[in-house]
């Protein structure tokens, strides 16, 4: 999965500190423009890079003071710009986040995706939500601060739900009918206010495909960044009649795959990768 980058070690805690031209030249460099990431294309070879300072700083010499850091893997920081013009010469060009779905090396795509998050809520957040005043980072935490009413925002993470769904040797798959995913995938969606997570597992099942299940069961979670989202894995089995009734609202497609025949990608980032291939190979 995005997250699995053992042997290395991803740190995405706060810390108070600003990049400077003695100590980060080979710190990287994030700017985002809503779900766009600014990226290096080789002339040559059309590989793709995350820009470095030492790539951008005879473009703009007030880079360093303009970064904030965000998260680190290992002993490699990943900073923060906003304010930045995207150079006309040297191969940088904006592309939209999804390329990090496969982009290498894996550590760097999961430390900027976790990054982009971190970006979209504070552009979201830029204005206190109770009386509108401008809000401020925090010195302490990773926060944003209203100066007026001392309201404090935190980063936005909303819980979802996943959810592999067997009938004996068939597993359940969907298509979405919105987005540009279109790939096979399992039954997903946020959890409601006041609602537990396998409450919402059986609510998403019935609302999207009209089944009942039973046997609901943890598999594990992954943070998502994509969405905004910390991904709550679950298996579950069918109970009762195995009829479909799609919700054409939200589903393009859904359908039973006997073990032999699921459709698996050649990459698993995801959970609901993960568990398509381990039902697949009979492990689940």
């Amino acid at each position: 999965m995005i997250q699995e980058i053992y042997p290395k070690v991803f740190y995405p805690e706060y810390r108070r500190k600003k990049a400077t031209k003695e100590n980060n030249k080979k710190s990287f460099v994030l700017h985002f423009e809503y779900n766009k990431i600014m990226l290096i294309k080789d002339a040559l070879t059309g590989a793709l890079s995350i820009p470095r300072f030492e790539d951008l700083e005879e473009e703009d010499e007030n880079i360093y003071e303009k970064s904030y850091y965000v998260n680190a893997v290992d002993d490699e920081e990943f900073y923060l710009v906003d304010d930045i013009s995207i150079p006309e010469f040297g191969g940088f060009y904006m592309e939209g986040i999804q390329a990090l779905r496969e982009f290498e090396p894996g550590y760097q795509a999961f430390a900027s995706v976790s990054a982009s998050q971190v970006y979209r809520w504070m552009q979201s957040r830029k204005y206190c939500g109770y009386c509108g005043t401008k809000t401020e980072k925090s010195t302490t935490e990773r926060a944003l601060i209203c100066p007026k009413c001392k309201n404090i925002e935190y980063p936005k993470i909303s819980p979802a739900v996943i959810v592999a769904v067997r009938n004996g040797n068939k597993l359940l798959l969907t298509k979405n009918a919105k987005g540009t995913y279109k790939y096979y995938a399992l039954v997903a969606g946020f959890v409601e206010v006041g609602e537990t997570l396998e409450e919402a597992v059986a609510r998403e099942v019935k609302e999207e495909v009209g089944l009942n299940v039973k046997n609901i069961r943890p598999y594990k979670s992954q943070p998502w960044s994509f969405s905004d989202t910390i991904m709550l894995a679950f298996i579950a089995d069918l109970d009762g009649d195995d009829t479909i009734t799609l919700q054409e609202e939200e589903l393009s497609e859904a359908r039973w795959f006997e073990r032999e025949d699921v459709p698996v990608l050649s990459f698993h980032i995801s959970v609901g990768h993960e568990m398509i291939h381990k039902f697949r190979d009979g492990e689940i």
